[in-house]
């Protein structure tokens, strides 16, 4: 198990765009694996711009402060809860800061592999390149996409229904998705109140929205990041009300007969990104 306090000296300017900076909460450390996968809060910088495009893996985005422009998918509003599946066209982003200063847009964005067994890059796209520099071409395999939109949650909307056996402990649930069956709830824990987690089919990674407490004996507080194995045990004691943000991500169940339904494109760039004009 990771139990990793927040640190809010860890953002690494990492996006193409330049604008961007990371900072990696939670990394997977098998990178070849369909199992992998990053967990980042992302701060904006300056305006940001992004073009069309898609990825190779599925992206869970919550936007902390500000709301985020998908582009043609209208808008992500600060609080929602964003399910972007593996494969599937979303932009052009035209996110300009605003009235925000640099530093103060926060967002939450998860990105692992999906059911397509694709996985999802270990840490950090590809670095930005001199204007006029020459990108290397090639063919990449694409997932077609489960879902024909952007996702989009309001947690406002879902009920928080105690948890039976757990006296001070509440959950929403928000949904199950794709074969794969990855999951993402919510789950508080009133001050002064304990919730144990043991699930044996997944990994869970959980990151706390508010509130202050001890996970494993382990002080932690607002952005703080836990990665729990599948069997392992979590227990949480809240000194103040904490709200943790969950996703469950079981392991990555390969068909017997193999899918036809990836699209075979020529890309420049980062592995994981595509322009939709340039189709083989």
């Amino acid at each position: 198990m990771k139990i990793v306090p927040f640190d809010p000296s860890a953002f690494h300017q990492d996006h193409p765009a330049g604008t961007v900076s990371f900072n990696y909460l939670l990394m997977g450390d098998e990178p070849q694996s369909p199992e992998n996968f990053r967990y980042i809060l992302s701060r904006m910088d300056g305006d940001f711009y992004n073009p069309r495009h898609r990825h190779t893996f599925e992206q869970i985005r919550l936007p902390l402060a500000a709301d985020m422009n998908l582009g043609e998918q209208g808008i992500l509003h600060k609080g929602e809860i964003g399910y972007f599946p593996e494969g599937l066209h979303y932009g052009p982003q035209d996110d300009p800061l605003g009235d925000a200063k640099p530093g103060e847009r926060l967002q939450l964005t998860l990105q692992f592999g999906g059911a397509s067994g694709l996985g999802c890059p270990g840490r950090g796209p590809a670095a930005r390149r001199p204007d006029g520099e020459r990108r290397e071409r090639r063919a990449m395999k694409f997932p077609r996409p489960r879902y024909n939109n952007v996702i989009i949650l309001n947690p406002a909307r879902f009920n928080w229904l105690p948890m039976r056996g757990a006296a001070g402990v509440e959950r929403k649930y928000f949904g199950s998705f794709t074969e794969r069956a990855f999951w993402i709830e919510r789950i508080k824990v009133y001050a002064g109140a304990e919730w144990l987690s043991a699930v044996d089919g997944a990994r869970r990674l959980i990151v706390a929205l508010s509130g202050t407490a001890a996970a494993n004996g382990t002080e932690i507080g607002r952005l703080s990041a836990i990665q729990a194995e599948a069997g392992e045990k979590l227990q949480i004691r809240a000194a103040e009300e904490m709200v943790l943000h969950i996703i469950g991500l079981p392991p990555v169940p390969m068909p017997s007969a193999r899918s036809d339904e990836f699209d075979m494109v020529e890309s420049s760039g980062a592995t994981q990104f595509e322009n939709p004009n340039q189709a083989v």
